[in-house]
């Protein structure tokens, strides 16, 4: 489904990524665990296209996808929640969730269809859909990005530090949604960055260690 082959990126003339060779198969979850500066939101960026790469290739669900605009890979059904979350605070919960969709010009019937499957699967944000993104706790925003992912998220769903800066028992809501998440949706192929592998463990098949732009264990 993912496929990374010995892909190299570079930052401003600083390498970041080396050789990073990374497959997530069709309904696998997958953990890339590293410290802060490893490379995982790199990764995840590359993935999505957000940033050129200087050797290596991707692929997404077969088709070569080394140079598509980012856009465009989101039309192949690859889902993304940032770890900043970048949720546009003027916009309700629901605007936000809705855009991917509008901005791939989905059909109204199947936005709908989407919509309700993702307030079924996390019920919280039909509560919070007429809020204003601007007013939401810090987890509440990570439910929200996950939710905007699964709109476009059909094939892949890319997690960046989902847990990051949430409490406890917020994690652990969180860590419950991505099971059921799974249960839902087995075809789906989950990524999740992480530092912190215990956090995972019982949620993730696989697990690759980057450290300084390098898978250096699975």
């Amino acid at each position: 489904m993912l496929e990374l082959h010995n892909v190299s990126v570079d930052i401003a003339g600083v390498p970041v990524l080396r050789d990073v060779h990374l497959v997530v198969p069709p309904g696998g979850r997958v953990a890339l665990i590293g410290r802060n500066g490893a490379g995982k939101t790199t990764t995840l960026r590359t993935l999505m296209g957000l940033l050129p790469i200087r050797a290596g290739r991707i692929a997404i669900d077969g088709t070569e996808t080394t140079g598509v605009p980012a856009h465009h890979r989101a039309r192949l059904g690859i889902g993304y929640a940032p770890e900043e979350r970048r949720l546009f605070g003027s916009f309700s919960v629901r605007e936000n969730m809705l855009l991917p969709a509008q901005v791939l010009r989905l059909p109204a019937a199947e936005v709908a269809r989407r919509l309700d499957a993702v307030f079924a699967l996390l019920p919280e944000l039909k509560d919070l859909a007429p809020r204003r993104a601007a007013g939401l706790s810090g987890g509440q925003g990570k439910m929200v990005a996950l939710g905007r992912a699964l709109m476009v998220g059909t094939r892949a769903v890319l997690l960046d530090e989902p847990f990051q800066g949430l409490a406890p028992a917020l994690a652990l809501r969180y860590a419950d949604t991505l099971s059921r998440l799974h249960q839902a949706l087995p075809d789906v192929a989950i990524l999740i960055t992480e530092s912190n592998p215990e956090l995972l463990r019982p949620l993730v098949e696989r697990s690759f260690v980057i450290e300084r732009g390098e898978i250096a264990a699975a």
